[in-house]
């Protein structure tokens, strides 16, 4: 099986990691990545072949497009882009053509979707199955118009919507208001969320120099372009807090954080107990190494503290509800703990901690979080049935 699955990451890096565990899941099958994000320290297997487009990103307000080129214009990157995409479709005939999140998002790339998706759909010869491959919750938008348009391309374009989430927690029914109008399956996966090594946590500390009587906390804030406020407090938080063991302050602010956003957060450290990172590449094995997450509430992050259960308190982004009502649903069932504008005062935020990490009931919550592997058997079975039928 060929697959060119397209992921685009403008804000944050959730989608792309992701995208990585399909990927992962994908083994024995050939696997195309096309990108066109800024570039993140993101290791792919060897049998994914990671094919970058000319950069685009949000501007700094998150209003826009802008192109990392200096030397060319945002049409003139776009122009580029929209004819490599389609030569990459023309030349590798991919059996399946998967698009992370659109048509229900990356509204501002349809430049160059729409032109391929056609293109497919106008070849009588090609049996290229169209799959879009969409988180849990959408971001709400403008609902009538935005629903309308991504309507129109689901029954026109795409043989079906692979929904990474359980539908005990959330369905895609609740932010997608035309969800009955839609003519073609929709599939709920369960959860992408990869699992720490049986011996993380050992490993982990062992490498950090960290006592198993001390106290390991973990604050994190995705990619980084919101998430200044969270790790501020939890660095303030530290010197209020009064625990047993001796803690220890991980700061991870993501990639995307400005430099001078880092450069503040670095100049509230008075303790050498505290360090800080923009990024790991084995954050998922640190929070199965910690004694409490502190973070905000995206997909990823959720689902890794999931996986590596570990007591957590998590703010969820205010700008949009999606962190919200993935977090007040989890909050519900015991799974987290959320924390309010108000408790990030470092004083209320170090009690928290404190009463977190002296309580033990945090609770296992029953939800399928095997939605890498429950995706390529989908694909696959798509695949069989689609030769016996051709």
């Amino acid at each position: 099986m060929k697959i060119i699955f397209y992921c685009q990451h403008v804000l944050g890096v959730g989608h792309l990691f992701r995208a990585l565990e399909i990927c992962k899941a994908l083994a024995g099958h050939e696997v195309i990545l096309v990108t066109g994000g800024p570039q993140i320290d993101a290791k792919f297997p060897k049998y994914v072949t990671v094919i970058n487009l000319p950069v685009l990103q949000m501007d700094s307000e998150f209003k826009g497009l802008v192109c990392a080129d200096n030397n060319s214009s945002l049409d003139q990157v776009k122009k580029k882009r929209q004819k490599k995409l389609l030569a990459i479709v023309e030349k590798e005939r991919p059996d399946i053509f998967l698009l992370e999140l659109y048509p229900f998002g990356r509204q501002a790339f349809r430049f160059e979707l729409d032109p391929t998706l056609q293109a497919i759909r106008s070849n009588p010869l090609s049996r290229c199955g169209v799959i879009s491959s969409v988180r849990d919750i959408l971001v709400e938008k403008e609902k009538q118009k935005h629903e309308r348009r991504a309507l129109e391309r689901l029954n026109n374009y795409f043989d079906a919507v692979l929904v990474h989430s359980d539908p005990n927690l959330i369905t895609l029914k609740e932010t997608f208001l035309r969800f009955d109008e839609i003519k073609i399956p929709i599939i709920h996966t369960g959860y992408i969320a990869p699992r720490p090594l049986d011996n993380a946590r050992s490993r982990v500390r062992k490498q950090l120099g960290i006592a198993e009587k001390d106290v390991m906390i973990v604050a994190s804030a995705g990619g980084g372009s919101v998430g200044k406020p969270i790790l501020e407090s939890a660095i303030r938080a530290f010197r209020h807090l009064k625990i047993e063991g001796r803690p220890h302050l991980f700061v991870y602010t993501g990639p995307y954080i400005t430099e001078s956003e880092f450069a503040d957060l670095n100049a509230l450290k008075k303790n050498q107990r505290i360090q800080i990172k923009k990024f790991t590449s084995d954050f998922l094995s640190c929070l199965a190494a910690a004694d409490i997450s502190i973070s905000m509430a995206g997909y990823n992050t959720t689902m890794n503290i999931l996986t590596a259960g570990v007591p957590a308190l998590v703010w969820p982004f205010a700008a949009n509800r999606e962190q919200r009502l993935r977090a007040e649903r989890l909050a519900e069932r015991g799974a987290l703990k959320l924390i309010s504008d108000q408790e990030l005062n470092p004083e209320d935020l170090a009690r928290i901690v404190r009463q977190t990490l002296t309580r033990a009931d945090l609770r296992k919550i029953d939800i399928d979080l095997n939605g890498a592997a429950n995706t390529v058997q989908w694909l696959e079975g798509w695949i069989n049935r689609n030769l016996k039928n051709s």
